[in-house]
């Protein structure tokens, strides 16, 4: 991360457990403002976890999570939203007996500062066309790429100022991971703050930042992209890929 960024999001020797199972161990990262953070790891590294502390579903057991430097590391997942974290995640998980639509609309949020809100049904339906064709349809009927354009389309309308993706481009055809791809590198353009979480390291290096990889809950590999590049860093032994 550049000197003298701020910072958007971070955790700091973040410590979680799911019941008595010790899952991340002094996790710590930062998100600058207005960049992208990879976060890469094999299966079962701790990558949605991270995320279910950031956005309030798990508290962590120890460490801070803080958000344009207010600290939310505990608080109720509501209350996180309100300081401008949205979560796109894993499975999409739209409701798939409300329309498109209606999907849309339960999630809208006015920014947090009540200046204009850049994301409405308007803005969304102009960055997927798609979702203006369909906005009828019950979204339990659509294709699996449009319920991810509609999963980002929701969490945009919450206005975030950090936005976190879980593996964004999984069980999706090629085709469908560009069209995903090419809307991150849209929204980060426009100056949002985003966490990738992604199995497809490729994918993520191609628009990502930094890089932070988990191996077994902690935090093994934490550079800018273009340096594990230029180094040629082999990261197969911590990404699970031989």
């Amino acid at each position: 991360m550049s000197e003298g960024s701020a910072d958007a999001l971070v955790l700091s020797e973040v410590d979680a457990f799911y019941g008595d199972s010790h899952v991340l161990h002094g996790v710590s990262l930062r998100l600058g403002e207005g960049r992208l953070l990879g976060l890469l790891g094999r299966n079962g590294a701790g990558k949605s976890t991270s995320m279910n502390v950031t956005v309030g579903l798990l508290p962590p057991r120890r460490g801070t999570v803080t958000v344009f430097g207010r600290t939310v590391g505990g608080r109720a997942p509501e209350v996180i939203a309100a300081h401008g974290v949205a979560l796109v995640p894993q499975g999409r998980r739209v409701f798939r007996s409300l329309t498109v639509r209606e999907n849309l609309a339960v999630a809208a949020r006015r920014p947090r500062d009540g200046g204009p809100a850049p994301w409405t049904l308007d803005t969304v339906c102009t960055l997927f066309p798609r979702l203006k064709e369909r906005q009828k349809q019950m979204a339990g009927l659509l294709s699996g790429g449009e319920q991810q354009m509609l999963a980002i389309g929701r969490a945009l309308m919450s206005n975030p100022r950090v936005l976190l993706m879980d593996e964004p481009s999984e069980g999706l055809a090629p085709q469908i991971v560009a069209e995903v791809m090419a809307t991150i590198r849209r929204l980060k353009a426009q100056g949002l703050s985003i966490v990738l979480v992604e199995q497809n390291a490729k994918l993520v290096f191609d628009v990502a930042d930094d890089i932070v990889i988990l191996n077994s809950g902690r935090v093994v590999v934490d550079a800018p992209a273009a340096t594990l590049q230029a180094d040629n860093v082999d990261l197969r032994q911590h990404l699970g890929i031989y």
